[in-house]
């Protein structure tokens, strides 16, 4: 039988001095008894895995509003690619695995629904703004909480990195800072694989300079950017690409904008009008209603405010759910087949 203690050794013996140890870990927010057979960094994990917020990514859109088809990208898959690209190269690099898979698993539990869209609706209606990886940090801070425990309780390392995956800021870890990278490099190139397969671009169409570095398919892009932020970063108190993979990667993403992510082909006005409608009607409801939020956002708008529990409630809901308690609040049901 291995015990916590036997694994905790076992990362002393075998990480990188550079790796972030469980047992060094500037732990939690509640200090809690530690578990007999997993680190600090698994039970971060699995406590990520079993919440509901992680289930719900499933229903969540990453690029594609309501895709017609099965293989296209969710905000759960994405989130799986993500870590795998992340376990990869901290495996390579010999750091802590355990460490970068739970926060690779908890980037984007604050993802609201009908992706980045929905995203800038929240951040133009609620107070303050809204970005979604301050509000993954809320989710295992605040939101996902039980009887006995506010929150998931994390450690700070998986906190940290789950703050840091976007935006300027950078993770303490180098844990942390694989999970910014490869968060890039996962969504470039599962969103052209996408858009490739919907026809909104051919493969012909992305950047030739692109192809000629990283590769034609799929699979040659994910290995080539993956090895060399692997070569850059042996040895190195910094997760590192190549000068030329940095600007091309960057030039690929902008291509992306232009082309996909802003494309009327991927998100047609009318769909996005349609999502601005939904979201900050639903935000509003409930803001003028909150004794018709679910009893745990109660909980929460008596100790945040009514703004913010509202704003929780919303960005935690799926696309179809969003879609199905609007059609419950504002559709009479004699019109509901002819609007949306």
């Amino acid at each position: 039988m291995l015990l916590r203690e036997e694994l905790e050794k076992r990362e002393y013996d075998i990480l990188s001095e550079k790796a972030v140890k469980s047992a060094d870990s500037r732990g939690r927010r509640d200090p809690e008894e530690p578990c007999e057979m997993r680190t600090e960094f698994q039970r971060d994990r699995d406590r990520i895995i079993h919440s509901k917020a992680f289930r719900r990514l499933m229903h969540k859109t990453q690029v594609f509003l309501a895709p017609e088809g099965d293989h296209f990208r969710t905000r759960l898959t994405h989130t799986i690619e993500v870590s795998q690209i992340a376990r990869t190269i901290a495996r390579s690099l010999n750091l802590n695995e355990d460490l970068t898979e739970a926060i690779a698993l908890g980037h984007d539990l604050g993802h609201t629904p009908f992706g980045h869209n929905g995203e800038s609706v929240l951040n133009d209606i609620h107070p303050g703004g809204f970005e979604h990886n301050v509000q993954s940090l809320r989710v295992v801070d605040v939101i996902e909480s039980t009887a006995k425990r506010r929150g998931m309780n994390l450690t700070e390392e998986v906190r940290d990195g789950i703050l840091g995956h976007s935006g300027s800021y950078m993770p303490f870890t180098l844990e942390g800072q694989i999970v910014k990278i490869s968060d890039r490099i996962a969504y470039i190139n599962h969103d052209i694989d996408d858009a490739v397969r919907s026809g909104v671009i051919s493969i012909e169409d992305v950047p030739k300079s692109s192809l000629d570095l990283f590769g034609m398919s799929h699979r040659e892009r994910i290995n080539s950017l993956v090895i060399d932020v692997i070569r850059n970063s042996e040895g190195k108190d910094a997760i590192c690409q190549s000068d030329d993979f940095r600007t091309e990667l960057n030039h690929l993403r902008k291509f992306m904008f232009d082309n996909v992510y802003k494309s009327n082909l991927v998100k047609r006005e009318e769909d996005l009008a349609k999502v601005e409608v939904v979201i900050s009607s639903l935000y509003k409801y409930f803001i003028d209603r909150p004794d018709r939020l679910p009893e745990d956002m109660q909980r929460i708008a008596r100790e945040d405010g009514i703004a913010e529990a509202s704003k929780d409630y919303v960005a935690g809901m799926t696309d179809r759910f969003a879609l199905s308690i609007y059609h419950e609040l504002f559709v009479p049901k004699r019109w509901e087949h002819k609007i949306f």
